[in-house]
């Protein structure tokens, strides 16, 4: 594997275990990571409550490209609304409690910042 993706690939891998250890801590439960289907990847699937979240995970070790959350686009928004109620389906639930939040890393000289912007219900 070219060392350049393996790397990429082990940030995003640190991030997504903060992420997932964040939303636990918020008092969701964490059901899946790294779901795929024909639309694409949902990072982490959990459960709020009676609704159902499809996280979008960004992890950074620089702000040269700007803030992680800058990554998520709207486009990237309403592909993800599409796979939460795909999966919502799948878990049993309701598609009109889905939501979608993006879970933004930095990991910056040894120091972790991490920001959770909560989506609202579609």
């Amino acid at each position: 594997m070219d060392p350049r993706a393996k790397y990429r690939r082990d940030v995003g891998g640190r991030g997504e275990e903060l992420a997932a250890r964040h939303l636990s801590r918020e008092g969701m439960q964490v059901l899946a990571r790294n779901r795929w289907n024909s639309e694409g990847e949902v990072d982490l699937l959990a459960r709020d409550g009676p609704m159902l979240v499809a996280a979008e995970v960004k992890t950074r070790t620089s702000l040269v490209r700007g803030h992680p959350s800058l990554a998520v686009t709207e486009g990237k928004r309403r592909r993800l609304h599409r796979l939460a109620r795909y999966w919502a389906h799948r878990y049993g639930v309701p598609a009109a409690r889905t939501r979608v939040d993006t879970v933004s890393v930095l990991l910056l000289g040894g120091r972790v910042f991490l920001s959770h912007e909560r989506g609202t219900a579609r």
